[in-house]
């Protein structure tokens, strides 16, 4: 077990910890045997979704299209163009009111490895900010008001508040938890 960071919900802090992995169906590298974790006609449609998500101008569109995939997406949450959700696991994805995923973002809840399919949920907290060109690999949970630099790999959990970049991210300010609206806060600031 991991140690703890501050704004992270989980007990567990190392995303490896809460990956599912299930050993490759047969011989050779797990993403060839992928109709065998996954229905084709399931990650047809989902492929076609998430095309129209990545391309759609429309918040509203993408984030109800998120929605009937099974992503638990909240309200305010905005998709950059070509911010891309996972295909295969849409459903393991959660992102919390305001969140913004930034241009040309991916954000995994799987992969596939030589031996093994890991997937594991991704939460992105309230009001967190997604660097345009970033993945989020699977397992990641990022606290609120967290920022994710522009072409960051984000391996690791981040905590709320803080700003992280780099490849691997790592933590470049830890950052106050400030919410300057009003409206938010009871009316403090």
């Amino acid at each position: 077990m991991g140690v703890k960071l501050p704004g992270v919900s989980e007990d567990e802090s190392s995303r490896h910890d809460r990956l599912s992995s299930r050993a490759t169906p047969g011989p050779r590298n797990s993403l060839l045997h992928w109709p065998e974790t996954r229905h084709p006609l399931r990650i047809v449609l989902n492929f076609l979704v998430v095309w129209v998500v990545r391309y759609s101008p429309s918040l509203t569109l993408k984030n109800w299209l998120l929605r009937r995939l099974g992503a638990d997406v909240e309200t305010g949450v905005a998709w950059a163009l070509t911010a891309t959700p996972d295909v295969f696991w849409p459903e393991l994805l959660t992102v919390r009111e305001d969140a913004i995923i930034g241009y040309d973002a991916t954000v995994l809840c799987h992969e596939y490895l030589q031996d093994e399919v890991r997937t594991g949920e991704v939460h992105i907290g309230e009001r967190a900010m997604i660097g345009a060109g970033a993945v989020v690999l699977p397992g990641v949970h990022i606290g609120a008001d967290a920022q994710v630099a522009a072409n960051s790999l984000v391996a690791a959990d981040v905590p709320a508040g803080a700003t992280v970049a780099g490849v691997p991210a790592e933590v470049v300010s830890e950052g106050e938890q400030v919410n300057e609206n009003p409206a938010r806060n009871g009316g403090n600031v």
